[in-house]
């Protein structure tokens, strides 16, 4: 797996978890590449702000003292949700080329299932016409798509609700994120 280099703030708790004994700073962060929830520990005397970008990389880090580990899905805050689906519709709308690519290359995941029929409000029915459009022609853009497709919906929106459902929940099978 890739090491990541940067990550975004999603909470900051400058005394800890509310509930541990440990008086601790705390940070929950998102890697910027690899969608991977972590908690950092910053430097002393340094603040973190929300949706502020840090080094976390090899070598000397300005802001983090180090990177405590995974951040289990639990131990998520409501405030760093939040701020995680605006870094994931902001992800998906750089990403546009990727994402759309996924649903020209996507295959089925066994006999009953297609990866297609894994993003929320995509059944049978719109997967298959998605299939049938992308032998004619690959897709383009997310906008493509919902020309093409009579009652489609938002493709980009079923892309963002499933990383955050793979992030927030365990899934059986992750598409977009690595497995937590």
């Amino acid at each position: 797996m890739a090491k990541e280099e940067y990550a975004i703030i999603l909470e900051y708790l400058p005394h800890g978890y509310p509930l541990e004994k440990k008086m601790m700073p705390i940070a929950q962060a998102i890697g910027e590449k690899t969608l991977v929830l972590l908690e950092l520990v910053p430097r002393r005397g340094v603040g973190l702000k929300i949706g502020e970008k840090v080094y976390i990389g090899e070598g000397k880090r300005d802001k983090v003292y180090y990177i405590l580990g995974r951040l289990h899905r639990e131990k998520l805050t409501e405030s760093a949700k939040h701020q995680l689906g605006e870094f994931i519709k902001q992800v998906v709308k750089e990403k546009e080329k990727e994402f759309v690519e996924f649903f020209n290359k996507s295959d089925a995941i066994n006999k009953r299932i297609h990866q297609i029929e894994l993003l929320p409000g995509l059944g049978k029915k719109h997967m298959q016409e998605i299939l049938k459009q992308r032998k004619e022609m690959e897709f383009e853009s997310f906008q493509d798509m919902k020309k093409r497709i009579q009652n489609l919906p938002d493709p980009e929106k079923a892309v963002e609700k499933r990383i955050f459902q793979e992030l927030t929940n365990i899934e059986r099978y992750n598409l977009f994120t690595n497995k937590t």
